[in-house]
């Protein structure tokens, strides 16, 4: 308990940490927290489980404690289900101080999230595109006063890809003071990251762990080498003999698109595996519940999108399976930090076909770890092969009745429309 107070954290705070049974910091919060409390920004680099958000929850809870009023802090984060836990800390620490937050995301009602926001929280934690809505559209609240910016998962929000936040972020920049104190937290520190260090903003402290593997020892790193016309054949007896040798063991199975992802998880279903699904074309309350459910040890199986990689900390993981090989190593690092946890172990399983070595290579070269092979019954995978191909078969099908791909083309045409372009005239751009 010593140990967080010589950090300079005071007793209510070291107390609430130790009703979390939390009594030692990480490395990451040794070197960072000083630094945040002395008033410098701050960009801290370290591995998936090593508890950054701790590290940037605490010193802000004790500033807000020293002058108490709302919008103290903003923090931004790519997914709405790590918003949604950040909060849960900010509340559970901040207990005592009766903190206030506002969760801003999308697939939420936007009107109870303006009036939210006009009651002046403490803490807001958004997801770019939701609070900039928000910024466009109303005027009943101001990120002028903010003390604190954070930005978790910071190489997510700040890198250009598939879901570009860049627009979102310049009217949420514009909305906010110059003066404040901006803290960076990632688990892999990239080019963009890298830029930003060189910035001279306010007295910047950078930490990166000195390690240069980006998993942690507790974690067993597994590869199948398999055909890929039987992959989900694999897939699913891996799962049955997970179940027959571990039957408590909740396990997280990550694949690359929302349609694969539901698509197994009805699939998974079907052969009498109680799974449930986590993807970006749910409701925003599925995922919640989805979430919840899996939490709580009701379904033992999640299969999920890239939504559930990044920072959610679900204590109970055992077993993480890569259905599709990640195509860069952070991804890999990102979904393999879902289990082995804060000292814990677990077990990490990547099913390759002959397409995907050349991405293990890279990805082993990157986390300075060669992954061991897992060993399987091929004699038993042929058995089933026909069976889960047949019912993945009828899973596609009846998806395809569904409006499944059309909420996607929705949902891509109120990005475009938000981001000012006109979807027909995009649309036509990338047909010709």
């Amino acid at each position: 308990m010593a140990g967080f107070s010589l950090l300079g954290v005071e007793g209510w705070l070291v107390r609430q940490c130790a009703q979390m049974g939390i009594g030692k910091p990480t490395s990451v919060q040794e070197n960072c927290i000083p630094a945040i409390l002395r008033g410098q920004d701050c960009l801290g680099c370290a591995k998936t489980g090593s508890g950054k958000t701790l590290a940037f929850v605490l010193p802000i809870l004790q500033k807000l404690a020293e002058d108490p009023y709302g919008i103290f802090c903003l923090v931004l984060t790519p997914t709405r289900e790590l918003a949604c836990q950040i909060a849960e800390q900010f509340c559970v620490l901040g207990k005592p101080l009766g903190v206030k937050d506002a969760v801003i995301i999308g697939g939420m009602n936007i009107v109870q999230q303006a009036l939210k926001l006009s009651r002046k929280p403490h803490v807001v934690i958004a997801t770019p595109g939701r609070l900039a809505d928000h910024l466009r559209s109303d005027s009943s609240f101001s990120l002028k006063n903010i003390k604190f910016l954070v930005l978790d998962e910071a190489d997510r929000l700040l890198e250009e890809g598939d879901t570009d936040f860049s627009e979102d972020l310049q009217e949420i920049f514009k909305a906010i003071p110059a003066q404040r104190q901006t803290l960076l937290f990632s688990a892999t520190l990239t080019d963009t990251l890298n830029e930003l260090r060189d910035l001279t903003l306010n007295k910047p402290f950078f930490w990166e762990s000195k390690e240069p593997v980006r998993t942690v020892d507790e974690l067993d790193q597994r590869y199948i080498l398999v055909p890929d016309q039987v992959k989900d054949a694999y897939l699913v007896h891996l799962i049955q003999r997970l179940q027959d040798e571990h039957e408590d063991w909740p396990v997280i199975v990550f694949t690359n698109t929302c349609k694969k992802c539901q698509i197994l998880n009805m699939m998974l279903r079907k052969m009498n595996f109680p799974s449930v699904a986590l993807h970006s074309l749910m409701h925003q309350q599925q995922r919640l519940a989805t979430l919840a459910k899996f939490k709580s040890s009701i379904f033992k199986i999640l299969i999920a999108t890239d939504v559930a990689a990044r920072g959610l900390d679900i204590p109970v993981v055992q077993v993480v399976i890569n259905h599709n090989t990640p195509n860069l190593p952070k991804t890999y690092i990102h979904r393999v930090g879902r289990t082995a946890r804060a000292g814990r172990k677990g077990m990490a399983i990547t099913i390759v076909t002959q397409y995907d070595i050349h991405l293990v290579q890279v990805i082993e070269e990157k986390i300075n770890t060669k992954l061991k092979e897992y060993p399987t019954s091929e004699k038993e995978v042929l058995k089933i092969a026909t069976q889960v191909n047949v019912a993945r078969r009828e899973c596609e099908i009846k998806l395809e009745e569904t409006d499944f791909g059309e909420k996607r083309e929705i949902n891509k045409r109120k990005n475009l429309i938000r981001q000012g372009k006109d979807p027909d005239e995009e649309m036509k751009k990338r047909r010709t």
